[in-house]
């Protein structure tokens, strides 16, 4: 019997096939010219190409106008950077042009930068960089429908959210099939389908296997280049049985010219679409939205929708410089609080950031082009030179975010209200519910005093800390309000006195939640949970035990003990010179570690942590969402062909646990884990042992940037909680309260307009949905605050969403703020809904 249905599959396959063998076939042939940034040449030299091209395929398109339509030329930039570059250098009659063939369906840009390896990327990051297209969206009135990532082989589950969020809806994705460890790229399941997200969001995505043609290289179907001899990629897929069987439409996309070459310009398309053209088959030089166009109108709902995540490969190499990726990941964080007082600071002056216009587009643009995929820097382009480019993409992101941060910082000192002569500081907290933690406010010198909580009057746990050099008053902020902030008071003289919460003697340190023993290389040999029943969460897995780099030897020392917290400090020279801080805070089942490697290192290094948890099961946050360390078929989010599983994404958080334990570990400056005893090839997900990649360049001397191009210290820190079954929201808040410490700024009181006391900015009435970003619209002030949420739930959710001040209209916006439909305003106040695990933008106007 199952022969007889088989049989009758293959029969009706082989009908379909034969049947649309006789309609005649719709072939687009894009053009493009594969953009290598910082591989193939400098940048002085790539853009110089970019306005070549962009000028030489203008004037073919005016060339062919009176051409039928199949036959006019187009040219499809592979990023919106070629965008930027023609803009900043070409007259505004000229941009104008530009942007009326992207009108005109003659030429396409899509909304990614530059052609990148996104997997590790923090998802804010991702929206960031393609802030530069909505700006040109609103000004000038075009569309962004089409998001790419090429050539690497690899791709992250939540991507396609974050593109679909922002307005795409197509994506096409050709491979290189060299450097990488991908099997089977020439046998995919599916070649056309909905790239799917868990916010039920799906875009078109085109990801052809891997087929050679007869010149039996990587330029053929699936490749990045597909295009590149049409005269035989075009008889093949016409005529190949092979093909017809993966891929039984008439409507075929081919994309792709240019490889890796530095410049492309000629007509060959527009000859090709000519002559190859026959009774069957119509070949139509293609802007590649006219194929998914096409293609969805006649074939979309036969297509199914799928979501996995592939892993990582070429995105890894940014750990060759781990130092600098780990800045990029801090700016990425900090730029959270920053932008949330702007917020404050922009409504009560609205030309705070006139002047910081430019710096801010390009910090944006630059979210965009630090993650370019050529991270493997085997190219023409030295790797000197590489790693320079990508410190300075850096260095401007990191420069912006450090002045906004300082400068909307002071300016919300002097408009806090103050009274009387003593001393105080404002506390500040970006995030979207209120707080209990440390507080550090810089102090010039130790005299005895104590602090007051100006709205309560009460005296709150205070201590001197000593750090980088700078004494720190630290205190104990209690309930500081969602994005908002509470006014602390210094006074001379003793005040009330507060025990030590925290204990450190020897290598044990311990409060009312945990005692730790750490070894004298920095690993934490113990975690006792007295709340659980003294359970230890440490075990000892292939020689690691947590935060453990390997090595022998050290020194132990009880550094800044106080009412507020305590902190352990050993310094190793095994493996290397590194220092580590554990903290433990009153009140608090946070345990904080700091690790300092303070020499240059050449080999992959990772942070060992493992865990006293069976059958546990690892969640962590990739690219855009929260994801199961597990195979598909085993209810994981992780596709069981086509992917590469040694080095998973760990972006704010992974949490290990079984059904009634775990831990959750923050992380704020890493990218990449390995599960346990994981390989390229092999997903172990039975061993509870993190691996946290410290640096390295992991596939060998050839791919990234020997010996970290010289650094010689880098700061890696993390974080630990204890709790009981597994929980996406709680998780993520923990992790978001370790990475965006309290704000503090002396209360001056020169242009008083907010509280002296206290304020509350925003307030969410879901404890699922969580602020992810605050900020005033890009197109400025006037236009309104911008508000972006995510939803950790497994469920939707309805939310309200208020603001200190009434709020009088709203939009729903993509993720790059071009406004989509109007928002619900109830009684001054945001009324919305979300999917289950969506992320959600709105632009508000307030009173």
């Amino acid at each position: 019997m199952k022969g007889i249905i088989l049989s009758g599959c293959v029969f009706l396959l082989i009908l379909l096939i034969a049947q649309q063998s006789f309609a005649q076939k719709r072939i687009y042939l894009a053009p493009d010219d594969h953009t290598d940034y910082m591989w193939t040449a400098n940048e002085a030299e790539y853009q110089d190409v970019f306005l070549t091209t962009i000028d030489y395929y203008l004037d073919q398109m005016d060339a062919t106008a009176a051409s039928p339509p199949p036959y006019q030329a187009r040219w499809n930039a592979d990023g919106s950077f070629w965008l930027w570059v023609y803009q900043k250098n070409r007259s505004v009659t000229q941009f104008q042009r530009l942007i009326n063939r992207i009108k005109d369906g003659h030429f396409s840009v899509p909304l990614n930068a530059l052609v990148l390896s996104s997997g590790g990327t923090p998802a804010e990051a991702i929206l960031r960089g393609m802030y530069y297209p909505g700006l040109i969206q609103r000004a000038h009135g075009i569309d962004f429908p089409l998001a790419i990532a090429m050539e690497n082989q690899t791709l992250p589950y939540g991507l396609s959210s974050l593109w679909a969020g922002s307005g795409a809806k197509y994506s096409w994705k050709g491979v290189c099939g060299c450097a990488t460890h991908v099997p089977h790229l020439s046998n995919r399941e599916r070649e056309i389908y909905y790239l799917g997200g868990r916010d039920d969001s799906r875009i078109l995505m085109k990801w052809n296997s891997l087929l050679l043609n007869i010149t039996g290289d990587n330029t053929s179907i699936g490749s990045y280049a597909e295009g590149r001899d049409p005269y035989a990629t075009i008889p093949f897929i016409d005529t190949d049985m092979s093909f017809a069987t993966r891929y039984p439409f008439p409507v075929i996309g081919v994309f792709g010219k240019g490889e890796d070459d530095l410049i492309t310009i000629d007509d060959e398309f527009v000859t090709a679409a000519k002559q190859l053209t026959t009774e069957k088959r119509q070949v139509i030089v293609s802007n590649q939205l006219d194929f998914f166009r096409d293609f969805e109108a006649h074939h979309g709902a036969e297509l199914e929708t799928f979501a996995a995540s592939y892993g990582n490969e070429w995105e890894l190499y940014s750990a060759s410089m781990a130092e600098v990726s780990a800045r990029v990941k801090r700016a990425v964080e900090k730029l959270r609080s920053a932008d949330a007082l702007a917020t404050l600071v922009s409504l009560k002056n609205s030309t705070f950031m006139n002047s910081r216009i430019a710096a801010r587009d390009k910090a944006m643009l630059n979210f965009g082009l630090y993650y370019e995929h050529n991270w493997t820097a085997d190219g023409p382009v030295s790797r000197a030179d590489r790693a320079d480019w990508q410190r300075r993409i850096e260095g401007e992101i990191t420069s912006y975010v450090d002045t906004l941060h300082e400068d909307a910082k002071n300016q919300l000192s002097t408009m806090i209200a103050r009274s009387g002569t003593n001393p105080r500081f404002y506390v500040f907290n970006s995030l979207s519910w209120n707080r209990t933690d440390y507080a550090d406010f810089p102090v010039d010198n130790k005299s005895l005093i104590h602090v007051v909580d100006v709205a309560t009057g009460q005296q709150v746990p205070w201590q001197y800390v000593r750090i980088d050099g700078q004494t720190r008053l630290r205190i104990l902020a209690s309930d500081v309000p969602s994005v908002g902030y509470k006014v602390f008071e210094i006074r001379n003289g003793a005040g009330i006195s507060f025990s030590n919460a925290v204990s450190a003697i020897g290598n044990i340190i311990e409060n009312d939640f945990y005692r730790i023993t750490v070894s004298n290389t920095g690993a934490i040999t113990s975690l006792i949970d007295k709340t659980q029943g003294n359970r230890e969460f440490v075990r000892k897995i292939n020689d690691r035990w947590v935060n453990d780099l390997g090595g022998r030897g050290g020194s132990f020392a009880s550094k800044n003990p106080g009412a507020v917290s305590v902190t352990l400090r050993v310094i190793s020279m095994s493996p290397h010179l590194h220092t580590t801080r554990i903290t433990l805070i009153r009140g608090s089942n946070r345990i904080e570690i700091q690790n300092d490697i303070l020499q240059n290192f050449g080999e992959t290094l990772t942070w060992g942590y493992s865990f006293n948890i069976d059958s546990s099961d690892v969640w962590h946050e990739e690219v855009g969402a929260v994801i199961r360390a597990k195979l598909l078929p085993n209810g994981g989010h992780y596709s069981p062909q086509n992917a590469r599983y040694d080095w998973l994404t760990i972006n704010h958080f992974a949490d290990v646990s079984d059904d009634n334990v775990g831990v959750t570990l923050s992380n704020p400056d890493a990218y990449y884990m390995k599960l346990g005893n994981s390989t390229l090839t092999e997903l172990d997900t039975d061993t509870p042992q993190l691996s946290i990649l410290a640096g390295g360049q992991v596939d060998g001397k050839h791919f990234g940037i020997p010996n970290q191009g010289g650094d010689s210290r880098f700061l890696q820190r993390f974080a630990l909680q204890t709790h009981g079954a597994f929980n996406q929201t709680a998780a993520m808040k923990f992790s978001l309260e370790h990475q965006n410490p309290f704000v503090t700024g002396v209360v001056i009181g020169s242009n008083p307009v907010y509280s002296e006391n206290s304020h509350t900015f925003l307030t969410i009435s879901d404890p699922d949905v969580l602020l992810w970003a605050l900020k005033p619209a890009e197109d400025g002030i006037n236009q309104g605050v911008i508000a972006r949420v995510w939803n950790q739930a497994n469920v939707a959710r309805d939310y309200t969403l208020s603001l200190a001040s009434d709020i009088l209209s709203g939009k729903r916006t993509t993720h790059i703020e071009t406004d989509i439909d109007d928002a619900m305003i109830i009684s001054g106040d945001l009324s919305a809904s979300l999917t289950a695990h969506q992320m959600q933008t709105h632009r508000l106007q307030l009173r």
